[in-house]
Parts: C-alpha cells; structure tokens; sequence
C-alpha cells in the first residue's frame, strides 16, 4: 500500500465516482477504459491484476458489468456504503437522461424529423456495438483456444438457440479444466488484457495487495446481506402480484425483468440481446425499431447501456396504462423496470465479492472467468448481428435448416440509406477513430440531412 497518498474520504471518492457517471459515454467498453483511467492510472487506488481480476468476476454475473465493477471497487474501497454510493452515481446521470428522452419520444416521436434522427442514431449504434466486439475481441481472444470458445458461444446463441447461462456455464468449465490440465493457453488470466495504457503493480496502489478487513468472508454477512437486498428487490415484486395479479403490465415488467436480472449473463450488450427479443416478440411492448431507438438514446447519454430498459418499461406502461394517464404509467414503469434491474446487481457484488478476493490467486478460477470473457465475445457478436439486420433490412423472415433456426434478411428489402449511413458511421469509428458521441451526433444530423432531400 502507498503511504504517499492520503487515502481518500467517502466524499471525496463520491466526487470521483460522480465524475466517472457524468463522462460514462460509450457503452460498457468505453467505460471501463474511463474507470481503467482514472481509478488505476490517474487514482491509483488498485493495480491492473486486481482491476482485471473484479472485471473478470463482474462478466460472469448477470447484468450491467460496468455498473457493478464500480460497486465493486467501491465495495473495495469504503465498505457496503462506498458500494452503494458508487453504483448510484453510476446509474444516476442514464436513469435523468433517459426518462427525458422517453417522454420527448412519447410526445413526439412519431414526426418525421425526431424520425430522420433516430433513423441515423440506429446506423451509428451498430457501428458501436461492433467496435464493442473488435474491442473486447482484441483482449479476450489471445490464442486458438479462446478464439474457438468465442466461436462456439456465437454459432450456440445465433442458429441453435442455446440459452446465455449454459453458454457461460460451458465455457467458465472449459477454462476451469484446461487450467487444471496445465494447458498453456488457460494461463495467465486477465481476459481483457490490459484494459488501459499504462501497467500498474498492486503494490503501487492505496489497496495494495493485501485483502482488507471488511473482505472476509462471513455466513452471517452473507446472510444479512441477502436479507435486505433480496427484501428491496422483491418484495414490491410480490407485491404487484398479489395486489394487480400476473396479467398487470407492471406485474409482466417486475416478473421480466427481474427474471433477467438472474438469468442473463455477459453484460450489456449480452443482456439487450435477450431483452430485445422478448420485449418485442414475446410481450409487443415495442417494434424491433423502437428498440433500437432506445439503444441510441443509451448510447447517447451516460450511464450504463442496459439503462435501455427503461425506455422499455416506460413503452410497455404507456400503451397500457391502465386507468393512469399514460405518461405516469410509463414514468412508473420505467423506474419499476430500472429498480428490479439494478438493486439485484449490488446484491450479487456484496455476497460474491468477498468469496472472490480470497480467490486473486486461484488460477483455475482466473482460468474460467477468462474463458467466460471470451464467449461474452461471440454473445456480442450475436447481438451486433441481429440489430445490423434490423437496421439494413426492412423485412427479416426466420430460417430453419439442418436443424438450425435463424433470422435471415429478406435481400430485396435492403435500405440503401441505412447501408450509406452503417459505412459512413463504420468509417468513422475505425478509420478516424472518432468517439461515440461524435459519430452519434454525425449519424443524427445525417439522418436528418436525409430526410430534408426526400431521401427518407
């Protein structure tokens, strides 16, 4: 541990964090290189081995990665409260923007220019979620073991249907034998490689690398803990049940979405894979093209990508409200949707994270989670798949051969303004580099341009 540096107060770590949710653009990608930044090379408050190791354990749980890396660090840093106010700050700055955004599109989403916007919006998403995958990609995929892991989870999920939890399960067990068989390619962990710029030893940090005091691991911990977060997550569950019964729009958005919050693995980008395709095929709260438009107000503001379910709890409400006005009814079913979705993962950091420290060093462990991080790989790669469909094609009908069952695009229905505008955002994004808000911004305004010359 470094004694150079005062080890700093909760209110001064709540700035820090507040910073980091204020500037978490990006998608889960962009802000765990901005966490990287600043905690570990600007802060200095952990090294790369243990910030690789909390990332690692944070892809194999269901949900938001992003956000609960931060609980976690937090967790680290000040305890259950530390955990607390940092994943708060985290969310805080989405769940503003993306209330406010839900309610313009509400009003005025059906004119033609919020229509020409969010027409560009869709072309820049899928070039940012397919940087997502050449990203996280470069990190995770190091040899031909990882490669075929990745390979194996997209062809699982995309044309056999296999559901996230036995792809993760396959793959976390995969590592975890090629680590205890001595095979070269599972050693080493880290997944995603080095996640920023400069390495930086544990020994150099303010943690250092000894396991603090509250990190120990305890039964009536885990059992307190489990009491009062699974008490804030489900109890208003099982309160909409017994009092609006199971057919009850908020009931159906509890029930969904907390079911999620346990089954969906691999992070944001994983999880809007899944959610995408029940929201809109399973229970028609919205079109595959208002799902995309909640993916590009995410992407356009902070906060974590999965804060899009939101803006699907909010549609679904409005379009049946019930005896509320509408606009309430999706202000409540938007905040009951982010609620179910975000109280479980501070429930999943603060029992899992102390078992895991005592784990830094187990390498058949660090083995599995890296395994696991490279099938998260063709998970995304699925997801970019399925929204570049829906985005280039107006028409998509199912295929089903050789005992697969697939989404194919219908060729003659293919955009030709949507294909200019994924090329132009593509070039963008890998050929000058430019940031995601600047290529949202530019595919906004593009789509705009379109619309004004009769393009659209």
């Amino acid at each position: 541990m470094r004694q150079d540096q005062p080890y700093p107060t909760l209110a001064q770590a709540a700035r820090i964090w507040a910073r980091i949710g204020l500037l978490s653009f990006g998608g889960p990608a962009g802000q765990i290189a901005l966490m990287h930044r600043i905690l570990v090379e600007e802060q200095r408050w952990l090294g790369e081995k243990r910030f690789l190791h909390a990332l690692n354990f944070c892809m194999v749980l269901p949900g938001p990665e992003a956000m609960q890396l931060a609980v976690y660090i937090g967790w680290l840093m000040h305890r259950t409260l530390g955990g607390i106010v940092a994943g708060l700050l985290f969310v805080l700055p989405g769940l503003v923007s993306i209330m406010a955004l839900s309610w313009i599109y509400a009003l005025w989403g059906q004119t033609g220019t919020l229509d020409s916007l969010f027409f560009g919006l869709k072309a820049a998403v899928l070039a940012i979620v397919a940087q997502a995958v050449i990203r996280i990609g470069s990190r995770a995929l190091r040899n031909g073991p990882m490669i075929a892991i990745a390979a194996a989870s997209f062809v699982a999920i995309f044309a056999l249907g296999v559901p996230f939890p036995v792809i993760i399960l396959a793959a976390g067990l995969i590592g975890f034998a090629g680590a205890r068989a001595g095979l070269a390619a599972f050693h080493g962990g880290g997944g995603h490689g080095k996640a920023g710029g400069v390495p930086v030893a544990d020994a150099e940090t303010l943690l250092g690398e000894e396991v603090p005091d509250h990190a120990q691991v305890s039964r009536a911990g885990a059992i307190r803990v489990s009491a009062v977060f699974g008490a804030l997550w489900l109890v208003p569950v099982a309160a909409l049940f017994g009092l609006a019964g199971p057919g009850n729009v908020f009931s159906q958005i509890a029930g969904f979405f907390s079911v999620m919050a346990v089954v969906t693995f691999g992070g944001a980008y994983a999880v809007l894979a899944y959610v995408a395709q029940q929201a809109v095929e399973t229970y028609g709260w919205l079109a595959p093209g208002e799902m995309l438009d909640g993916l590009g107000m995410a992407e356009t503001t902070p906060g974590p990508l999965i804060m899009v379910t939101q803006f699907v709890g909010f549609m679904g409400a409005l379009r049946d409200p019930g005896a509320m006005p509408p606009l309430l009814a999706g202000t409540l079913g938007g905040l009951l949707t982010t609620w179910v979705t975000f109280v479980p993962c501070f429930l999943w950091i603060f029992l899992g994270a102390p078992f895991i420290e005592r784990l830094r060093d187990n390498h058949a462990l660090s083995a599995a989670l890296s395994a696991i991080t490279a099938a998260v790989v063709g998970v995304i790669g699925n997801l970019a798949v399925w929204f570049g469909l829906h985005v280039l094609f107006r028409q998509v009908r199912p295929l089903e051969a050789w005992g697969l069952s697939l989404d194919w695009p219908v060729w003659r229905t293919l955009d030709p303004a949507a294909l200019l505008l994924v090329v132009a955002a593509l070039v963008a994004v890998f050929r000058f580099r430019l940031g995601p808000v600047a290529v949202l911004a530019g595919c906004a305004g593009a789509g705009l341009a379109l619309r004004l010359a009769g393009a659209l």
